[in-house]
């Protein structure tokens, strides 16, 4: 199914020649489902920028996946960690939706946050940005029932996938919530009661967009309102 093109709003953001300077570093290049593009403790070689694709971010606890980290789509970046002068990431990045991104080499990012100052204030921006919507989801975990947290994901999910149909399997989504698989069948059985969604295969679609985000807890909108307020 087609989709709209669409920009990494990241990127969007900086003045044209900073931005045409930078593209000038980076290819694009397609992403697959469930892809690795990051292992644990590995050095950081590249950083993407998605424009359709979607990047899950896990933390292994020996040698399991934990629930999510974080979600990376195009209003974002993998890689924001060589920011802080860190090259190495504790985290392994998978590939949760198929799509483009523009890809550049962990020394070009650098060359070009020492001088594009606009580049820098951004990444430093999405950075708190980040570590903020971090303590969210800690406590999303913690707090509330698995068909909210299960809401919360389809809908950043949704917003990334810029389209009404996406694909996430049972054991995937079992995965980024820390669930047993019977867990997350049950919870998408609710939603899809509720005509929310419908579900097949791992084949979603998105039914009712606006009963989803009531079903989802305040940990949703909190976050998209965090991003707004810092970056806009």
């Amino acid at each position: 199914m087609a989709r709209r093109p669409v920009v990494n709003r990241l990127l969007a953001a900086l003045p044209p020649a900073g931005r045409r300077r930078l593209l000038e570093n980076c290819q694009r290049v397609e992403l697959t489902f469930a892809d690795v593009l990051w292992k644990s403790a590995a050095r950081i070689r590249h950083v993407y920028f998605p424009l359709d694709s979607m990047i899950c971010l896990l933390m292994p606890i020996d040698g399991h996946p934990s629930p999510e980290v974080r979600l990376v789509g195009n209003e974002g970046m993998l890689g924001v960690s060589l920011m802080l002068g860190v090259d190495i990431s504790p985290l392994r990045a998978v590939v949760q939706g198929s799509g483009a991104a523009l890809r550049m080499t962990a020394a070009s990012l650098r060359r070009e946050r020492e001088s594009n100052p606009a580049l820098q204030r951004a990444l430093n921006r999405y950075t708190y940005v980040l570590l903020e919507q971090l303590s969210q989801a800690k406590a999303c975990i913690s707090f509330h029932v698995l068909e909210a947290r299960l809401a919360r994901w389809l809908l950043m999910t949704h917003d990334r996938a810029h389209s009404n149909e996406f694909h996430l399997t049972h054991e995937f989504l079992a995965q980024i919530l820390g669930v047993r698989r019977v867990g997350v069948t049950n919870a998408a059985g609710l939603l899809q009661k509720q005509d929310l969604l419908s579900y097949s295969r791992g084949d979603i679609v998105v039914l009712d967009r606006a009963g989803l985000e009531a079903v989802s807890c305040n940990c949703y909108r909190a976050g998209k309102n965090t991003y707004e307020r810092v970056l806009g």
